[in-house]
């Protein structure tokens, strides 16, 4: 093997290490997001998973179980977005800006 090739396969080895250990990291990393003037609260983690939903109780109203429903979507939807953006940045550092499908 040529010295060239085995330094890429090194640095591919390393890369390799480097995505598992943030793909652990994931799962301890949490974003939140807060709607309504702080009526509804989502916590979700770095593997997209929803931790927390926190609805103040002045945000259910019988008459308009809609608008509790909006927020609550908007919430979680916030909240998934930071932390998908978070990672995406974690892995274009290690992964040198080379997008990878499939991985976040």
């Amino acid at each position: 093997m040529s010295k060239g090739l085995a330094q890429i396969m090194k640095q591919a080895q390393m890369m390799q290490q480097k995505m598992a250990k943030l793909q652990e990291d994931a799962a301890q990393r949490t974003a939140e997001a807060t709607v309504g003037g702080g009526a509804v609260s989502a916590v979700v983690s770095g593997k997209n998973r929803l931790v927390s939903l926190t609805i103040k109780k002045e945000a259910v109203d019988p008459e308009d179980v809609d608008m509790l429903q909006d927020l609550v979507v908007a919430a979680v939807n916030e909240a998934l977005g930071k932390v998908q953006s978070e990672m995406a940045e974690e892995m274009s550092r290690v992964t040198g800006g080379l997008n990878i499908p499939g991985l976040f």
